[in-house]
């Protein structure tokens, strides 16, 4: 629909082109590296080479000799910071390396390629200390937390899971493995930091400045009102720029230590170590049910790692606390503290592991008990929460799953494994269903009746491809009740109206509800009387109003089907088909939601079929560190991928109705694919993702290779 013509009645939920698509498409979107700055500097690091141990000595001069080399910033001479609260900022503060790949040193150079030459000049030398990076699920250091990431209890139990697993009639005990997994946005980390009069200016990827911000001013000494943010465009997060990290602290180092501008983009093969990753976990799950498929007894234990110099702990037991009726359950979380970079978040941190685990388990229940796996979820559907007894908000996992199965032609499939073929093609469809808790963080909007009849909304808002300030307009329109092309929404700097960060399917929520509530104010306002010739500005802060503590338990979820085949020559797994059913709240731009549930569920392809990294066990380090070893799904590896939603009228969430989307569609994805893998080839494998090699050992250890 043409903006043009767009009416307050039909803004939410319209196909909105996004506001700033004509920036992106003709180039005059600027990203963080991208700043044209006079006199700007570039900044090369250096990682260390070592997993564990200490610096000893670094030599900078052939690094100073080459020409454009600026400086070179190491512990010794780098500006002296407050000590961060995260620990992995604290770069250059001492010689301590705490694993392969943190920086030890920084070039500083006329241009991007002197600083390059230099940092490969410098020379380390290390006084190395024996490291251990392997996982394993008798870890000696293995601790239970108290807390997984997300505040959620690292354990919780119900009944007497043991004794009833134990009496049950029949059982599943099965263990799964998701290895390290990486964010790679296509903007890859990166930040321009400019001092001037003691105030630091940075534009940075980032997925909340208001973050940033904070930080940089405690780690330099300045009043936050000395900082300014900006990331109005960003290419791509997916958790990793959730968090400050060191990119924007080195760019604000060299800026201050040199007097001039200074970019700093990490190179893609540094972002393994320095960005963040998804922890490795290692999963037991035991389901017990009667013979009608009703749960009795769940258990699913979690052991996975972090690093030594900060806990992260990757909350994967915890979907199994939301999704199904089982009397008696036990989930619990295990770390190991390992000579590894920090952990943190990446798209659906938990729910996709866990939920990759626990629907791969239910598919081989169903299997079990000779059940359809989509009656089986049914069978289990839970009156309240499990977990916490809290009713429900809303949940239409049930209508998800049919109307899934329904467009699917679900109905038609032959249960019996090997039961397709197609030459030496196998051809098998599967089924898991998804979750995705709704979280809404306090937020303030400024909006603005301006003398033109055009309305002007503020809030510092991160626009990381996902249509967000499309979006918010839309909700701005509707509450002004005027026309979409009459209202303009400026987010991306730390000088707007504080806001919470865009991560876990919070953003528009927590965003989208004080844009609401200062465009309803204005509204009244202006009902009272004439427009100032100056305008009118009306504030909203939700603080005290985004309840986390509601007494209902909020969700979105939804049902994910694939069609694969795959090749008993080679071993190779084709998605044919994707389909995925959601019910999400009220979406708000059916283009850029379908965007985003396409895009997760594409996501959750390459982590059921390419995407895997490796932790070298002599080196320490990861052995995928770019995008040739570590392998993201591109379009030709999908041909027919398809997102629908039941759209839910649920009063229990904000003020328009609406739940996160933008990591739901990963989160049953890969159990849909590798379910649809055991169906095609009778073969069950329990670790991803499933390459050829694994495929292909699977289906000869079985036995022929042919259907039948």
């Amino acid at each position: 629909m043409d903006v043009s013509v767009q009416t307050a009645a039909t803004a939410l939920g319209a196909p909105v082109e996004r506001r700033e698509g004509r920036e992106k498409v003709t180039g005059t979107a600027r990203y963080a590296a991208e700043q044209p700055r006079p006199g700007r500097a570039h900044a090369w690091p250096v990682p260390a080479s070592i997993a564990r141990g200490r610096v000893t000595g670094i030599d900078t001069a052939a690094a100073l000799a080459v020409p454009g080399v600026l400086a070179v910033l190491t512990h010794q001479n780098a500006p002296r910071l407050s000590e961060p609260e995260d620990a992995t900022l604290g770069v250059l503060r001492d010689s301590r390396v705490p694993h392969r790949g943190w920086f030890v040193a920084l070039v500083v150079g006329e241009t991007l390629e002197a600083a390059r030459a230099g940092a490969g000049a410098v020379r380390v030398d290390y006084a190395v200390e024996d490291h251990d990076v392997t996982l394993t699920t008798t870890h000696p250091e293995a601790y239970a937390p108290e807390q997984a990431n997300g505040g959620y209890p690292g354990s919780r139990e119900h009944g007497d899971p043991e004794g009833v697993f134990a009496s049950t009639e029949v059982r599943v005990d099965v263990d799964y493995r998701v290895p390290p997994l990486h964010n790679h946005p296509m903007e890859p980390h990166a930040t321009t930091a400019e001092w001037h009069d003691g105030r630091l200016t940075v534009h940075t990827s980032t997925q909340g400045s208001t973050v940033v911000r904070a930080v940089l001013a405690d780690l330099f000494g300045l009043p936050e009102d000395h900082v300014t943010v900006l990331a109005e465009h960003v290419g791509g997060g997916f958790g990793s720029k959730g968090t400050p990290r060191p990119d924007v602290v080195l760019a604000a180092m060299a800026a201050r230590h040199t007097g001039r501008p200074v970019t700093l983009a990490l190179h893609r093969r540094y972002m393994p170590a320095a960005v963040g990753h998804r922890a490795p976990t290692l999963h037991r799950l035991r389901l017990g049910a009667h013979p009608d498929g009703r749960l009795t007894s769940l258990i699913h234990e979690v052991t996975t790692h972090t690093s030594r110099i900060k806990e992260f702990v990757e909350q994967a037991a915890v979907p199994a606390r939301v999704m199904y009726a089982a009397p008696d359950s036990r989930t619990t979380h295990r770390v190991a503290p390992l000579d590894v970079p920090t952990p943190s978040w990446m798209r659906a941190p938990g729910e996709a592991p866990g939920m990759y685990a626990l629907e791969s388990a239910m598919d081989e229940l169903a299997t079990e008990l000779g059940m359809d796996p989509v009656e089986l979820r049914i069978v289990n559907e839970p009156g309240t929460e499990p977990d916490s007894g809290k009713p429900f908000s809303s949940r239409h996992l049930i209508e998800c799953l049919r109307e899934g199965a329904r467009r699917f032609d679900w109905a038609e499939r032959d249960p019996r494994p090997r039961s397709r073929a197609e030459g030496p093609l196998l051809v098998g469809s599967g089924v898991a269903a998804a979750m995705y808790p709704v979280m809404v963080q306090p937020s303030t909007a400024a909006a603005r009746a301006l003398p033109d009849g055009t309305f002007l909304v503020r809030i510092n808002a991160t626009d990381i491809g996902t249509g967000a300030r499309t979006v918010l307009t839309q909700i701005a329109a509707d509450a002004l009740a005027v026309p979409v092309a009459r209202v303009r929404t400026e987010v991306g700097s730390s000088d707007l109206p504080a806001a919470s960060l865009a991560g876990g399917s919070s953003g528009t929520a927590s965003w989208g509800w004080a844009v609401h509530e200062a465009c309803a104010r204005l509204a009244e306002r202006l009902a009272e009387g004439p427009l100032p010739a100056d305008g009118i500005e009306v504030r909203a802060d939700t603080a005290g109003r985004a309840d986390a503590d509601s007494p209902f338990a909020r969700h979105a979820f939804g049902a994910h089907f694939a069609e694969v085949t795959v090749d008993t020559v080679t071993g190779e797994t084709r998605v044919r088909r994707l389909l995925g059913v959601y019910a999400a709240g009220h979406i708000l731009n059916s283009r850029t939601a379908r965007s985003q549930f396409v895009g997760g569920m594409t996501m959750g392809l390459g982590m059921a079929l390419t995407e895997g990294s490796t932790l070298d066990a002599a080196f320490g380090d990861f052995a995928e560190s770019d995008l040739a070893a570590y392998h993201v799904p591109t379009h030709a590896d999908v041909p027919d991928i398809e997102a629908h939603w039941i759209d839910e009228d649920d009063t229990r969430l904000n003020p328009m109705g609406s739940k996160g989307i933008g990591e739901i569609g990963i989160v049953g994805t890969a159990a849909a694919i590798g379910n649809a893998v055991f169906h095609a080839t009778g073969v069950r494998l329990r670790e991803l993702p499933l390459t050829p090699d694994r495929v292909l050992s699977g289906i000869r250890e079985r036995g022929g290779s042919s259907a039948g």
